[in-house]
């Protein structure tokens, strides 16, 4: 909310398994309880047990953890207990940086909503703007959506937010790795002084503590970055491959490893469209998700892939996102990523908090990218297996790769 220092204490703790902490310990009203039980949560994850008692002080929090780890619940429940169900204004505000990302919040907050119905509203791009005009003009307590639309709606004078009692910042390094900075700065100015705000990220880089300190007043922090649950709950393996053996390698890895469902990661939307026309001349169930397709061919796809029609899905780390799917079992870095951090979102597509799966993950990598898989290694403080295709020579032999000692 200002410039105040931010003095308060980080929490690092998030509890312990055998604590055996429940959704009742946590303040949560019996409406809330009642919704948790309906949609199956039988007990709070960590991020859940250190940030919800936080935010529901009203005091700003920062929440920082692993994809997968139960954050978008973390911060919705909060979201629930502060509507005053008798107004229909806009109460609460949640900018996400994908529109697949906001249209999982939105299904978020209306599973937990459960008990006693709140109107939520997902405002993206490329989506009829005349048709979201109409849902505000009917009333919407709880916006989501992502910066951009968001700032169009409130310059146009539809999405009024004058009544904001939260607001909140869901992957909030994601966001400004896109380029949304601008917009949520001009957002934040707008919103009213006195309101809570929550900030949630996978990490917390130097540009996120700037946001932090300039709009954020004094908040609870809760740090989970250094729990390893979230990467544990997956085997994570290398693949050496030289770079014309790529698409060889995955057809064998894929053949060998025979995934329910599969996503395989590139870095560029041409390299997501290359690899997708190489499969889909063979295969029906092969889908593709980047920031260049139509917004209606994105929601296809998801849709698809959401209800096992997909199996194999080719996708980019923006797009990627978005996807919240119980029965991904592997994930393939066909490309290494360009940042160590995207490593993690990447792999916590799978062996995800509802699932009963214990996730796969395969990074191809070439010779000259040992530096990074390095790099990778360090940030998850694990050294990675490597893993070799049965009867398939992915490279040409030249020594083994150096070591790595991580973090004790």
């Amino acid at each position: 909310m200002n410039d105040q220092d931010n003095t308060a204490a980080t929490d690092t703790s998030g509890g312990t398994e055998d604590e055996a902490i429940t959704f009742s310990e946590l303040g949560l009203s019996e409406s809330s309880l009642r919704a948790l039980d309906h949609v199956g949560f039988e007990n709070p994850s960590p991020i859940q047990r250190s940030f919800i008692p936080k935010a529901l002080t009203g005091r700003d929090c920062t929440g920082q953890a692993h994809t997968g780890t139960g954050k978008t619940a973390a911060f919705v429940l909060p979201i629930l207990e502060a509507i005053d169900h008798n107004l229909s204004v806009t109460q609460a505000l949640v900018l996400a940086p994908t529109r697949e990302l906001a249209d999982q919040v939105k299904c978020e907050a209306e599973r937990l909503a459960y008990t006693s119905p709140v109107r939520v509203s997902c405002f993206v791009g490329q989506r009829d703007m005349d048709r979201q005009i109409r849902q505000l003009e009917r009333g919407v307590q709880v916006a989501v959506g992502t910066p951009g639309r968001v700032k169009d709606l409130n310059n146009r004078g539809h999405l009024i937010f004058d009544n904001l009692r939260v607001v909140v910042l869901d992957e909030a390094d994601r966001m400004l790795d896109i380029g949304f900075e601008p917009e949520i700065r001009d957002i934040l100015r707008r919103c009213p002084n006195n309101r809570q705000t929550l900030l949630l990220s996978a990490t917390l880089p130097p540009s996120v503590e700037r946001l932090a300190k300039k709009y954020m007043s004094n908040p609870d922090r809760v740090d989970l970055s250094g729990d390893a649950v979230a990467v544990d709950s997956i085997d994570q393996f290398f693949c050496t491959v030289d770079p014309d053996r790529k698409f060889g390698l995955l057809v064998r890895l894929l053949s060998e490893q025979k995934p329910r469902q599969v996503i395989v990661f590139t870095r560029t939307k041409r390299g997501a469209d290359s690899l997708h026309r190489r499969f889909a001349g063979g295969l029906s169930n092969v889908g593709v998700m980047h920031g260049d397709l139509p917004q209606s061919k994105r929601e296809r796809a998801l849709k698809r892939f959401r209800e096992g029609q997909i199996r194999l899905l080719v996708a980019t780390d923006v797009a990627g996102r978005g996807i919240d799917v119980s029965t991904i079992s592997h994930i393939v870095n066909y490309d290494i990523p360009e940042y160590h951090d995207d490593y993690i979102h990447r792999i916590g597509r799978t062996g995800r908090m509802t699932s009963d799966l214990k996730g796969q993950a395969f990074t191809f990598v070439t010779r000259e990218q040992g530096d990074e898989l390095t790099r990778i290694e360090i940030r998850v403080n694990k050294e990675l297996t490597e893993y070799t295709v049965s009867e398939y020579e992915a490279y040409r032999q030249r020594g083994p790769r150096p070591t790595v000692n991580t973090v004790a």
